[in-house]
């Protein structure tokens, strides 16, 4: 097959796996930090966590710094990418051991918050630049086996991560944190993974990157603005982020709902909450990790909308199916396909954004990808907390779910159809 032609062509590249190594080190401690932060806030047994506090925790941790996402881009199109991996890696195992000090503390909410929050702005310089480094190193016949493997790679690692807390916790120390310095000695590792890199290898070009951080900070408004015009003249990239950022609403409410099934309606104590919840993040996984297998076969066959149609279709049609009795197992069966649909749709969106985008650009607009993918998310965790009961069992929040999916599929369908499928429609 061709695919596992490109895969094992893209695992001989050397550069490549140390890409992957980096991201794969960092996202594992994001996944361990986050299980310590949910753990913290929403499965406490001091904490008697609502819908809406879950809500205000996440937009605390996410909005700022969505607001600040295009900043980022900027400078990211001017600093040399392996820099921002070391010591952003390296800042964020400090920040790491700061919270887990607050927690042992009992310090302030809004303390513990102002840690997390500087953990999860760091976040948004790593992730996007490890999108806008990805064609630096991968041809582009072999972008979309690429996209499959490294952000899925990354999700399930993160995923792991996230296990591998839960077994912290529940298992050897029941302590948040101690899961929390779990986190920040997987950032030092990344940071070191990074060292591998040349200091320029990863872009951007040295023109760009040679500008200072003042002049970069002066032209940060117009930098933003030519990058927005930059999207706009690239129509595909455009829609596909259109199209992923309601997908990615979806998945913030069913989310939140999720939690509090897992916190209230399937479970009597805080340990089986968690084990719950651990469990519903292992299925998702799953689907994940079947979108990288699916997605560079389904490409080729059905063209990127196609497929992105498909898996809209998908969700609207299992997700109610399945997630309206509120049973476990069901329910958790909807996750697995709400797991392959988001993660399938983005793949496809990464391949048409690093496509479609010119490299001096492509750091602001994967600054704001992430930016859509933060409103969409905290967005959907805000209007879900109005619908939800305390229970989380909410026929609003899945019957609304699955509307969305159904108008996405609707204009991917007809995107796919205004342009002909070239024969290589996977680049």
């Amino acid at each position: 097959m061709s695919v596992v032609r490109d895969l094992r062509v893209l695992l001989r590249l050397r550069n490549f796996r140390r890409l992957l190594a980096v991201r794969l080190l960092s996202q594992s401690a994001d996944g361990v930090y986050q299980v310590a932060l949910a753990a913290h806030v929403v499965f406490s047994p001091e904490k008697q966590a609502s819908a809406g506090a879950i809500a205000s925790a996440m937009a605390v941790l996410l909005l700022p710094y969505s607001l600040i996402g295009p900043f980022a881009g900027v400078l990211l199109d001017r600093w040399p990418r392996r820099q921002v991996f070391l010591y952003g890696n390296l800042l964020r195992a400090g920040l790491a051991c700061c919270t887990a000090l607050l927690i042992l503390s009992t310090a302030p909410d809004w303390l513990f918050y102002t840690s997390a929050l500087c953990v999860t702005a760091v976040n948004r310089f790593v992730l996007a630049g490890l999108s806008a480094a990805l064609p630096r190193l991968v041809d582009k016949d072999r972008l979309v086996i690429a996209n499959s493997v490294s952000p899925t790679a990354g999700t399930l690692a993160a995923t792991a991560g996230g296990g591998l807390a839960f077994v912290v916790r529940i298992v050897i120390a029941d302590s948040d944190a101690a899961v929390v310095l779990l986190g920040a000695a997987l950032y030092l590792a990344s940071a070191l993974a990074s060292l591998g890199f040349a200091r320029d290898l990863l872009g951007p070009e040295a023109d760009e990157a040679g500008t200072r951080l003042r002049q970069a900070l002066a032209i940060t408004t117009r930098g933003l603005a030519d990058g927005l015009r930059h999207l706009r003249e690239r129509r595909e990239a455009a829609r596909a982020l259109a199209a992923m950022t309601v997908i990615r609403f979806c998945y913030g409410a069913l989310t939140v709902m999720m939690l509090m099934l897992c916190r209230y309606a399937w479970s009597d104590t805080e340990a089986h909450g968690l084990a719950l919840l651990g469990l519903t993040l292992g299925v998702s996984a799953v689907g994940f990790f079947t979108a990288a297998v699916l997605t560079p076969w389904a490409v080729r066959l059905l063209g990127r909308f196609g497929w992105m149609s498909l898996c809209a279709v998908a969700a609207a049609v299992l997700v109610p199916a399945l997630g309206l009795s509120f049973v476990v197992t069901p329910t958790l069966i909807a996750a697995f396909v709400v797991g392959l649909v988001t993660q399938g749709t983005k793949i496809a969106t990464d391949t048409v954004t690093q496509t479609e985008v010119d490299d001096l650009f492509r750091g602001r607009v994967f600054a704001l990808y992430d930016v859509l993918f933060n409103v969409a998310f905290v967005g959907a965790a805000a209007i879900s907390a109005l619908a939800l009961p305390p229970d989380g069992r909410s026929t609003v929040v899945v019957a609304g779910a699955a509307g969305l999916y159904a108008l996405v599929a609707v204009a991917l369908y007809r995107w796919s159809r205004m342009r002909p499928r070239a024969p290589n429609a996977v680049t």
